[in-house]
């Protein structure tokens, strides 16, 4: 007895595009901002639009992806 698992959009998804390398990516990119210019007001200005592509990546796109093929089921 086998136990299928669910699809996952990540299934679909090139190494570089995963969870673990957009989180690490977007983490690097922040800390590299502080290690370099060691500016507060930089680093957030920074960390806005990374954090909110880290988060669209890794929460929001994997729910749109898969209530998509989800409706193309249907």
């Amino acid at each position: 007895m086998t136990l299928e698992q669910p699809d996952s959009v990540w299934n679909h998804k090139p190494w570089w595009c995963q969870p673990w390398s957009i989180i690490l990516t977007g983490f690097s990119i922040i800390s590299g901002s502080w290690l370099l210019f060691k500016l507060v007001w930089l680093s957030i200005l920074v960390a806005l639009p990374i954090t909110a592509w880290m988060g669209f990546f890794v929460i929001i796109f994997p729910k749109l992806a898969m209530q998509e093929i989800n409706q193309e089921v249907d």
